[in-house]
């Protein structure tokens, strides 16, 4: 089967909440999905007009989007790693179950990496799930000595 990769628009919202909730639910983490549904799609419309967060999809030969993943790009201060301005955060990298181990996490990131060199974004960050670590290790990603850490300020 072959796959194609496009750029996502906000009328593929519905999709994007989809994986969201398919990629939280498959890492074994309790979602209430009506809500996330919401909030999230409610967020899309901010973001994605603003060019806030891009996403890309990816599409099998019959039409159907069957992956995809997105990125934030937010303002970033030079570091000792980069001496960019801005830095593209990646999360919602998902694949149908039907269509995994076939390489599409890969095709979207490498169209999310085209798109950071072309725009001038020199620096991607992630958090891996333990099922994606080894293909970002591949990809030259590396764990750094400082993980990230979260407090929500407004408990759901």
């Amino acid at each position: 089967m072959s796959y194609r990769v496009r750029e996502a628009t906000l009328d593929d919202a519905a999709t994007l909440v989809r994986h969201r909730i398919g990629m939280f639910t498959d890492m074994g983490v309790t979602v209430d999905a009506p809500a996330l549904a919401d909030a999230f799609h409610a967020w899309l419309r901010d973001t994605m007009p603003a060019g806030t967060y891009r996403a890309w999809l990816v599409e099998a030969e019959d039409g159907a989007t069957v992956g995809g993943g997105g990125i934030t790009i937010l303002p970033w201060p030079p570091g000792p790693r980069y001496m960019g301005n801005r830095l593209a955060f990646v999360y919602n990298v998902y694949t149908e179950p039907a269509h995994r181990r076939r390489g599409l996490a890969r095709l979207v990131m490498d169209a999310i990496h085209v798109w950071c060199a072309e725009a001038g974004v020199t620096s991607v960050a992630l958090n891996a799930s333990k099922d994606g670590q080894p293909l970002y290790e591949a990809m030259g990603y590396v764990v750094t000595p400082s993980p990230m850490m979260f407090l929500p300020i407004v408990r759901v």
